[in-house]
C-alpha cells in the first residue's frame, strides 16, 4: 500500500512511503514468519502458559462449535465421561 506512494511526484513523500512499506515487509516476513514461530517452538508449552487467575476471568469461547456436536451413541452416560475426560484435559493444562 505505501509503495504506491514511492513512486509518486511528492519528494516529502516518497522517502516516508518507502520507510513505511519495508518496515512492513521487515515485520510481515522477518518477524511473523520467521522469528515468532521460532520462538514459539523454543518455549514449547511454556509459550502456551496462562495463568489460573487470567483463565478464570477470561470466558470460554467455543469458536468452533464442539460444544454442538450430538450426543454419542452412548447415550448421556457417554456424554458425561466425555465431559469429564474434557475437564480433565483442561486441568491438566493449567
Amino acid at each position: 500500500m505505501f509503495s504506491a506512494f514511492v513512486f509518486g511526484h511528492n519528494e516529502m513523500v516518497r522517502p516516508i512511503a518507502f520507510a513505511l512499506a519495508v518496515g512492513v515487509l521487515l515485520d510481515a516476513f522477518l518477524v511473523r514468519m520467521t522469528l515468532v514461530p521460532a520462538v514459539m517452538a523454543l518455549f514449547g508449552r511454556a509459550a502456551w502458559w496462562l495463568p489460573r487467575w487470567l483463565d478464570a476471568l477470561l470466558p470460554n469461547v467455543d469458536v468452533e462449535g464442539e460444544r454442538l456436536a450430538p450426543v454419542p451413541a452412548g447415550g448421556a452416560a457417554g456424554a458425561d465421561e466425555e465431559r469429564a475426560a474434557e475437564d480433565e484435559r483442561g486441568a491438566a493444562r493449567r
